[in-house]
């Protein structure tokens, strides 16, 4: 179980959040929502240790994760807004390297069929930086699939994808939270995934 308790985060003396509390365990979904500026994107990233809260604690498995860090993010495919890909590489080189990082199974005939799904083939030897915000996205959310990891934490997944690809990754989700994973993620769009429980931030 993943268990945030009691987070406050403030900056330049302005409070961002405070006394935020979750909990999420295995075959759960949940969504951060509220507008631009909300602080979405800052707690997920004190959850994920990336900043330090002013006050409260963040605990995997029962420990914290300050005592846990490593086997926490061993864990997690994290996707932020901002892609993870190297734009001078090609779609497949992308792909490869993220394959050769986590240790992934997945097979080439199971990558093409994920490009297939998100109409991504015909890119597969194009560099990045030739993409569009829309298949650029797609490709990070590959990663999910690829890396093969139990927690997926993303923020703003939605951006840039066409109902086709939300479709695709609406029930993405629901195939991880049905094999025992853990999906946090913070969005303004609110997609209809049954379970979904929603923290609003105002």
């Amino acid at each position: 179980m993943l268990l945030a308790n009691n987070l406050s985060f403030s900056r330049n003396k302005v409070n961002i959040f405070n006394d935020i509390s979750l909990s999420i365990g295995r075959g759960q979904i949940k969504q951060i929502k509220g507008k631009n500026g909300s602080g979405k994107t800052t707690f997920l990233k004190t959850i994920l240790n990336i900043l330090l809260p002013e006050n409260g604690e963040v605990f995997w498995e029962g420990k914290n994760i300050k005592k846990n860090i490593f086997n926490f993010y061993k864990e997690i495919t994290l996707i932020m807004d901002e892609p993870s890909s190297t734009k001078s590489l090609t779609l497949i080189n992308n792909i490869n390297f993220w394959k050769g990082f986590s240790d992934s199974t997945i097979t080439d005939n199971e990558v093409l069929l994920l490009l297939q799904a998100f109409k991504l083939e015909k890119y597969i030897h194009t560099q990045v930086m030739y993409l569009s915000s829309g298949e650029v996205k797609k490709l990070e959310l590959l990663r999910l699939i690829i890396e093969q990891k139990k927690i997926w934490i993303l923020d703003e997944p939605y951006n840039h994808l066409d109902e086709g690809s939300i479709e695709i990754l609406n029930q993405t989700f629901v195939d991880h939270i049905k094999k025992n994973g853990i999906i946090l993620f913070a969005s303004h769009f609110e997609p209809i995934i049954t379970n979904l429980e929603i923290i609003n931030f105002k």
